[in-house]
């Protein structure tokens, strides 16, 4: 009897062995099948970024881009730059581009940050409402104005645009950095595209920002006209972010660490 409990426990003991030497089995070949997938995953999503660095554009570098306002082409044929131009590979013009005098790409800009939910129509819709009432502020503080005075008073709407557009385009912004286990409010430049998205962007926001009662083509005109004279709340806000960049001058380094 006693042999048959050694065979029995030895035969037990055995089992559990062998259920453990599974078991660390099953478990490297889990590790090494993440580790494996984290390699294949990684590759794929270069493979994809150089993918899309490559078909981000279809046309090679030396294309030039194509040339639609009319003005820019009188001027170039007078130049003698078209000659040069027609043995150029020249790429094709967005959708969006028309060689209409009622083309403007600054317009056309604004009422794309102005679109919500798709519909541009009402956008456009809106920002023509917008024109309209500039040009009436416009016109009454014109004809109030002194003789001498009224030389300094824009009348053209798309000028008034341009120039709250340019007054209201910052240069520096705060990035937020994480650095030894702290964030830091970090001024960083602006560039050029995320500048003209931030002028309009605020713009949009301030004209939004009204009574009920005051709808949105009003607001914004007011707005713009403050903006164009260096004035009102998106001017305000544009400097008040440089006061706060000046605050932060001296974690500038962490842009380079």
């Amino acid at each position: 009897m006693c042999k048959y409990c050694n065979t029995a426990r030895a035969l037990y003991y055995l089992y559990i062995r062998t259920i453990i030497y599974l078991v660390s089995i099953m478990a490297s070949l889990r590790t090494l099948m993440f580790r494996f997938s984290n390699v294949v995953n990684s590759k794929l999503t270069c493979r994809s970024k150089t993918i899309n660095e490559r078909l981000y554009s279809v046309f090679p570098s030396y294309y030039v881009k194509p040339v639609v306002d009319k003005d820019v082409i009188k001027d170039m044929e007078a130049a003698g730059e078209t000659k040069v131009m027609a043995h150029l590979n020249i790429k094709p013009a967005f959708c969006s581009e028309t060689s209409s005098e009622f083309y403007d790409p600054v317009v056309n800009k604004f009422i794309n940050f102005l679109t919500r939910e798709g519909n541009k129509l009402r956008a456009r819709r809106l920002l023509e409402g917008t024109f309209e009432n500039i040009k009436r502020i416009q016109l009454e503080r014109y004809h109030k104005s002194k003789p001498t005075e009224q030389e300094e008073i824009e009348l053209d709407p798309k000028v008034i645009l341009y120039k709250a557009v340019d007054n209201s385009t910052p240069v520096l912004e705060l990035m937020k950095m994480n650095r030894g286990g702290q964030s830091y409010q970090v001024p960083v430049p602006v560039t050029e595209k995320r500048a003209r998205f931030l002028a309009m962007n605020w713009l949009i926001g301030a004209g939004k920002e009204k009574e009920h009662k005051i709808k949105l083509p009003e607001r914004l005109a007011y707005e713009l006209i403050d903006a164009s004279n260096n004035q009102g709340r998106v001017i305000r806000k544009k400097q008040e972010l440089y006061r706060q960049c000046e605050a932060n001058r001296s974690y500038a380094h962490f842009r380079w660490t």
